[in-house]
């Protein structure tokens, strides 16, 4: 088993096997969105991710920019037949992702710490 530990402002990230967990706080707006996707593009080539976790148990609001930042990475994940969850979304973050129909293409867990460490299995 393999795991890697990285921390960035306002982000982190840590791999285990073939999945990429993402930690982000506060808000994923314009000013953010950016460094979030080249770091997020980084990690998920560096280590041939195959399935990509985000932990939004710190989010508190997410814009069309962030939104673009979460569809890509899932094409891209997508590509290579992984899956995304996104998970620990508060109230309001939940009814953007929903209304934004992110619902149909990836797993949203709402309200919900994330408890899972880097290396436990989780269903896909």
């Amino acid at each position: 088993m393999i795991m890697i530990e990285q921390d960035l402002p306002n982000f982190s990230f840590k791999f285990c096997d073939d999945t990429l967990y993402a930690q982000i706080s506060g808000e994923i707006d314009m000013e953010i969105a950016s460094k979030w996707r080249d770091a997020l593009d980084f990690e998920i080539t560096k280590n041939h991710a195959r399935n990509l976790i985000f932990d939004f148990s710190t989010v508190n609001f997410i814009d069309s920019s962030g939104l673009g930042v979460i569809l890509g990475r899932y094409k891209k994940i997508d590509r290579v037949c992984g899956k995304v969850i996104i998970h620990g979304v508060n109230a309001t973050v939940y009814k953007i992702l929903v209304l934004s129909g992110f619902d149909k293409i990836m797993k949203i867990i709402p309200l919900v710490p994330m408890n899972k460490q880097a290396g436990e299995n989780y269903e896909f």
